[in-house]
């Protein structure tokens, strides 16, 4: 169940850092009623980050692929030779 606290509850460091270490997801802070940001532990943070590379390393990939099998590529090889053809190096 997510948790809500109000921005007030930060005031007391201590119990607010114990309630965050000890929360197994993160915790939404308000402000008057609203939204204002999320705190979590560092260690889901760091998971999370490691999770987003890791799409984007694979959606990479992915594309890679396609355009291999759809032969939109060039051989990174090939791509120096026709740079250093078109700078006469």
């Amino acid at each position: 169940m997510p948790l809500c606290v109000p921005i007030k509850d930060m005031r007391d460091t201590a119990k607010f850092s114990a309630l965050v270490e000890s929360s197994p997801e993160p915790i939404t802070v308000t402000k008057n009623g609203y939204s204002q940001f999320v705190v979590m532990r560092n260690d889901d943070y760091d998971a999370l980050m490691q999770s987003e590379a890791k799409a984007r390393l694979l959606a990479r990939v992915a594309l890679a692929e396609r355009e291999r099998a759809q032969g939109t590529m060039s051989d990174a090889f090939e791509s120096l030779d026709r740079i250093a053809a078109k700078h006469g190096l």
